[in-house]
């Protein structure tokens, strides 16, 4: 207890004290320049439906290895056109010869699906459709001269751009373009004993990157999906995708940790890739990236076991692979 005595210089001193301490407070907050609260993203766009994506897969696999010069190629290529124009897009079939690393003449098709093609600013989602005409890395050399179903290495990235493509309203003020590739998996294989400048591949958006469907094509970006079903599929940030168009990369992986995909797109660098973004990124000189898995603890392939081999089946496909990529492409879409 305090004497009643010294209650009034207490008082006092207590006043003094807290008026002091009212002051520096004030002006410490004073001197603080206000901080605008982060923004904070939510899902939007509608669900990504996994058992229509896998049935687009599943359909393409049904005619049966897709190589260069092929009946399967042909077939499928008209029916990809098919499906695009059914969903009411505008269909461009891009037709070209192309030369193989071995001088075997490619009947090509490029085929670009524009929804509103009418809308200047355009973003661009790509894959490739062919298949690989030998499973040159399968763990069984008498394999080797096989060709690959590529259920994974190619329809999956046709199937998931196919989804979308059906899910898209009337209502977007941005225009999509999709294409699918063709040629990109005619590059030398393991057993030829020359050196590979990374020319061999990707014989299609080489074409399509110096000859575009329309002239004076651009676009804000662009996003390559390639082996986007397989099990067991991390999606690192390839390293040419970073160089080229870091934004593009942030923006996507942002887009998979809004829908809940953050563990399958992780925040970590995986290797450098010659694939279809190099020429959209070099010669259209569109920001372009790659979303390709990568394995680091698979001794078969960073690319995972199937890569480039007979496995590469539908019963490697999984559904949640489709979904996770598929949901990330529908946020990003929606959020523009």
């Amino acid at each position: 207890m305090i004497p009643s005595s010294r209650k009034s210089l207490v008082s006092a001193l207590a006043l003094i004290l807290f008026t002091i301490h009212c002051s520096l407070f004030t002006v410490s907050c004073g001197s603080r320049k206000p901080v605008a609260p982060e923004t904070v993203q939510s899902p939007v766009g509608p669900m990504f439906i996994a058992d229509s994506a896998y049935r687009y897969c599943e359909q393409q696999c049904a005619f049966g290895p897709r190589t260069m010069n092929s009946t399967a190629h042909d077939q499928c290529g008209d029916w990809i056109a098919d499906k695009f124009a059914a969903f009411g897009l505008s269909v461009t079939r891009q037709q070209a010869v192309l030369t193989g690393y071995d001088g075997t003449p490619l009947r090509s098709t490029n085929i670009i699906a524009s929804y509103r093609p009418e809308q200047p600013e355009r973003v661009l989602i790509c894959a490739h459709w062919d298949s690989r005409p030998w499973a040159d890395n399968d763990p069984d050399d008498s394999n080797w001269r096989k060709p690959v179903l590529a259920a994974n290495d190619g329809a999956s990235g046709v199937a998931v751009m196919l989804e979308l493509a059906r899910l898209l309203p009337d209502t977007l003020s941005l225009g999509i373009d999709f294409i699918c590739f063709d040629a990109e998996d005619w590059g030398i294989p393991q057993w030829e004993e020359r050196d590979d400048p990374g020319s061999t591949w990707a014989l299609g958006s080489q074409y399509w990157a110096a000859h575009p469907h329309c002239d004076g094509y651009t676009a804000r970006y662009g996003i390559l999906l390639d082996m986007v079903g397989g099990q067991g599929a991390r999606f690192y940030q390839e390293s040419m995708s970073r160089d080229y168009a870091a934004a593009v990369v942030d923006r996507v992986w942002r887009a998979a940790a809004v829908v809940g995909y953050s563990s399958l797109f992780p925040m970590e660098e995986g290797g450098g890739v010659t694939d279809d973004h190099i020429p959209v990124n070099t010669v259209a000189k569109i920001p372009c990236i790659d979303i390709i898995p990568h394995y680091p603890a698979c001794e078969q392939s960073s690319f995972g076991p199937t890569w480039h081999t007979v496995t590469d089946d539908m019963a490697h496909i999984d559904r949640a692979t489709l979904q996770a990529v598929g949901q990330t492409l529908v946020q990003v879409i929606f959020s523009e």
